[in-house]
């Protein structure tokens, strides 16, 4: 899989700075629409199956699957380490060896080589920009900055200037390049395959972009439905989690609406197709994940800023340096000259260019120990600007598994009765619900033993009727019990309530509910404490099952019963997009994780569509990490600007001593060797950064 052809390469110049041998991607800053590819989209997929894209980190255009791990990778990998092991052994052994063969060949070998295979990319898009009169970018300033230091005798440091841009544009470029497969893990979540009913009331298989409004399509137990209709027959349950994060299923009756994406349960279903695939639930969550993707390519980096206005101010400075006082009869021009080459010298940016890649990289590192993955230095950038955090329930902020928090026996009626009598009733049932009662059955040592039951029913929507020899057992909702004119108990604790009786007599009723993440307070308060003003859950879960969590959280704002669009949009109303973060997991989480500021996946149990969309991925699914993620940023972003700051003061006061003749060249070596040494060594620090 390759870049931009050479045609496009060429075309493009320096604007775009493709690759056609999938090495260095440019720093540099354009529009979101990449010139490579005409009006292409970052996130389209050409139709012929390759992947094509300029290389460019900035307008998101890189290649979807620059062969990370492949082929182009290895390439890459051997190249760097190839001249990372000359150019140590250079730097560690060059004076003894130059003892025994000649020193040309020392430098040669050692420096000069490495030099080459790390910067000729740097060098090549920088003669191509000065020939299209482009003389003031990133390329030209790493090209000049490099030359001056081997102009000087410097090599080493040129060489290290090189292989250390060369390492954090790869990391950097294949962190992003996990992000942008999400289109791929929602195109491999679609349905593929709908049973279209004819009409001599056969069945045939075809693809869902076959049909349209008006097809008649049969779905049954256990496949997913393709589009979204009507049901115009049947009676089942459907998991509608994968689109909006539900854990309890929905019960579908004819007249009822479906959604392309959704699981059918348990019986089969005759739809009437109501849209085209293009305008179904699942290819909505498609469109709005490419295009929130296009919209978000990384923060402009702070260097290319720098590089704007940096090197045209210095080289101008040098040149009024090297002309006016001897003009004005100050002294002779040889000594002016000498004065604008320290100048010149004396602002190489090297310590901005290695520092400042390693401060990111030193955070990243230190959010990965404590099972964080971020994609990029943009993000962390990004997260200094968060004001309004918004939650996923379902497996966000519990743990997605339903437990009985609650167990309240009538009147003269023993909580182990009631237990025991609720799990035989539920023991044949495969709800959610059910399941919970067996589980808080087995961990009171309650054994149950279905063998008496002689017949069980289940009455959609209500609950189950079971027959034993001797007792006619209901374990359901409220109606169920009115249905036998049992009066149902009052229950005011949240969550699912299932009512249980025994031969027409109310023995009490069990309290249902998703469990919430035991580490979900101490997020909310760490959240509080890193001074997010405002805190919401947004969730596809109904509203009576999502407010006992928000309510026992203390959140700022609910949001209950959306559907992955509603998410974005809901998001979109709190807020500015570009200081929100928002925290999910599942498929339907993937639209509003792409259009949020930061978009942050549980990455244990999430959906693979939410993990490679977000920009943030939380291996252990611990929300407590939420508070560390923001202080890593933070720690991370002041070590980065100390760095600047240190490289931009130091080389101020040596400029100023140059001009005025009180500093040579040798002096201009150590403020730019010295300040790139500090810069590196403070760099260092953010891979240590402490999370308490």
């Amino acid at each position: 899989m390759s870049n931009c052809s050479t045609d496009k390469h060429e075309s493009c110049g320096q604007d775009c700075g493709c690759n056609p041998a999938g090495g260095l991607a440019p720093l540099h800053a354009h529009d979101h629409t990449c010139a490579c590819n005409g009006s292409v989209p970052a996130t389209e997929v050409p139709a012929d199956g390759e992947e094509s894209g300029c290389g460019c980190s900035s307008c998101g255009c890189h290649s979807h699957e620059h062969d990370h791990g492949s082929g182009s990778d290895k390439r890459e990998l051997l190249l760097m380490g190839f001249s990372a092991v000359l150019f140590a052994t250079g730097m560690l052994a060059d004076d003894s060896m130059a003892q025994h063969v000649p020193n040309w060949l020392v430098l040669t070998v050692f420096y000069a080589l490495p030099y080459i295979l790390c910067g000729y990319d740097v060098l090549r898009l920088g003669l191509k920009s000065i020939l299209k009169k482009d003389f003031f970018n990133e390329f030209t300033l790493m090209s000049g900055a490099t030359i001056a230091a081997i102009a000087l005798g410097e090599l080493p440091e040129a060489v290290g200037v090189m292989l250390f841009y060369r390492i954090g544009e790869f990391v950097q470029e294949r962190a992003a390049g996990h992000s942008r497969r999400s289109v791929k893990a929602l195109l491999a979540a679609r349905p593929s395959i709908a049973h279209q009913i004819v009409d001599d009331g056969s069945v045939r298989d075809v693809k869902p972009e076959d049909l349209g409004p008006g097809s008649h399509i049969l779905v049954r137990p256990g496949e997913k439905i393709p589009l979204d209709g009507t049901v115009l027959e049947g009676d089942s349950q459907v998991d509608t989690s994968p689109l909006t994060g539900e854990s309890i299923p929905l019960r579908l009756l004819p007249g009822g609406r479906v959604h392309a994406g959704t699981i059918n349960l348990n019986g089969s279903l005759r739809i009437e197709v109501t849209s085209a695939f293009a305008e179904s639930s699942i290819a909505r969550i498609l469109e709005m994940v490419e295009n929130a993707v296009a919209r978000k390519a990384p923060t402009e980096r702070f260097i290319t800023r720098v590089a704007r206005w940096y090197t045209p101010a210095v080289t101008g400075l040098a040149l009024l340096v090297a002309v006016i006082p001897p003009a004005l009869g100050f002294g002779p021009f040889s000594e002016w000259l000498y004065r604008a080459l320290v100048l010149l010298v004396i602002s190489c940016p090297c310590a901005l260019l290695i520092s400042i890649p390693l401060g990111y990289f030193g955070g990243i590192g230190a959010a990965s120990r404590r099972g964080i993955l971020i994609k990029g230095g943009a993000v962390l950038d990004s997260l200094r600007d968060i004001r309004v955090a918004a939650l996923d329930k379902t497996g966000t902020l519990t743990e997605g598994v339903f437990e009985v928090n609650a167990v309240l026996p009538a009147q003269d009626v023993e909580p182990d009765e009631l237990l025991t009598t609720a799990a035989l009733a539920e023991s044949r049932s495969n709800h959610p619900i059910a399941r919970s009662v067996m589980r808080a059955a087995i961990e009171a040592n309650i054994i149950t033993d279905d063998t008496a039951i002689s017949s069980m029913r289940e009455i959609p929507g209500k609950g189950v009727e079971v027959h034993t020899a001797d007792a006619t057992l209901l374990a359901g909702n409220a109606a169920l019990m009115e249905a036998y004119d049992i009066a149902p108990q009052t229950v005011t604790v949240p969550g699912s309530v299932v009512q249980v009786a025994r031969n027409g007599r109310l023995l009490g009723a069990l309290v249902v509910a998703d469990r919430l993440k035991p580490q979900s307070p101490e997020a909310i308060e760490g959240l509080r404490r890193m001074g997010i003003g405002t805190i919401a859950m947004l969730t596809g879960d109904r509203t009576e099952q999502a407010r006992p969590v928000a309510e026992r959280l203390k959140l700022d704002i609910l949001k209950a019963d959306l559907l992955p669009e509603d998410k974005a949009d809901a998001l979109e109303a709190i807020g500015p997009v570009k200081n929100t973060l928002f925290v999910g997991d599942g498929i339907n989480d993937a639209p509003v994780l792409a259009t949020a500021g930061v978009g942050v996946a549980m990455g244990g149990l999430g959906a693979e569509a939410a993990i490679e969309t977000a920009d943030v991925v939380i291996l252990d699914d611990n929300p407590a990490r939420l508070p560390e993620l923001l202080r890593i940023a933070r720690r991370t972003r002041t070590i980065v600007w100390q760095n600047i700051t240190m490289a931009l003061g130091i080389k101020s006061v040596f400029m100023g001593l140059g001009i005025f003749g009180l500093s040579g060249l040798w002096e201009a070596v150590f403020a730019d060797v010295g300040v790139a040494l500090m810069a590196v060594l403070n760099a260092a620090r953010a891979g240590k950064i402490d999370t308490k």
